[in-house]
């Protein structure tokens, strides 16, 4: 299972939000290539990095940090929020994204994203699938949609995607556990090959194990390091031995 620590940027600094409420913004650090930097000299190879300027907005904002990052370290990084037109896909691209994640694009304008997904292939465009009692919510978690979470993932499970992020919103940065019930149902209902990736909610190194036996593909840390949690050495050592 990929270990994938979180930044999410909000002007430019390194955040973190309690179930999506911007209200709740926490600075963690003024530089996130910093933080990247650590990350990486932990033995960590994957990112995600979240433009919640964007997410609110209506096009991509951040993405100097995604610059910046991308050509000084050689994290592989998965970018999201904002990115709601082929402009801003290339723009992430350009600087750097080895992935993107589709959120609100998905629920708002399909045939965009599934454009996205023609063009770039699989394994660079994933299905962002957040939810708030299992409805996907879109626009930086602002907007609930009528969207049911597993029919939504199935649906487009048939029509080439492979990467899966879901986020429980009621358990982002709570520091309270995964909804590892959730993703066990994900993973029983979609056809096999799914590469899930949990987020939201992981308080102790010990749910990782648990998560992967699941089967998730990933799972995305932010606050539970942030908050020193799980150390970036336990980490590390768990990279070493799987």
């Amino acid at each position: 299972m990929r270990i994938i620590p979180a930044i999410d940027i909000i002007e430019g600094k390194c955040v973190r939000l309690s179930r999506g409420d911007y209200d709740t913004k926490k600075i963690y650090n003024e530089n996130p290539l910093e933080v990247a930097k650590e990350f990486e000299a932990h033995g960590i190879q994957f990112l995600h990095l979240v433009d919640l300027d964007g997410a609110k907005s209506h096009q991509i904002v951040n993405h100097k940090v995604l610059e910046q990052i991308a050509s000084k370290t050689k994290l592989k990084v998965d970018f999201g929020g904002g990115l709601k037109s082929n402009d801003d896909l290339h723009i992430a691209f350009e600087s750097g994204a080895s992935q993107v994640t589709g959120g609100s694009i998905a629920v708002k304008n399909r045939e965009v994203f599934l454009g996205w997904l023609k063009k770039y292939g699989p394994s660079r465009i994933i299905l962002g699938a957040d939810a708030m009692k299992e409805k996907v919510a879109v626009s930086g978690w602002l907007e609930e949609s009528e969207e049911d979470l597993v029919p939504f993932i199935q649906a487009y499970q048939k029509r080439g995607i492979e990467y899966v992020i879901c986020t429980d919103i009621s358990k982002d940065g709570m520091l309270q556990g995964p909804s590892f019930d959730l993703y066990q149902r994900i993973l029983d209902q979609t056809e096999s090959g799914l590469k899930l990736i949990a987020s939201g909610g992981i308080s102790h190194f010990d749910e990782l194990p648990k998560l992967a036996e699941i089967g998730c593909e990933g799972t995305i840390i932010g606050k539970a390091i942030y908050e020193n949690r799980i150390s970036l050495k336990q980490l590390e050592n768990f990279i070493l031995s799987t």
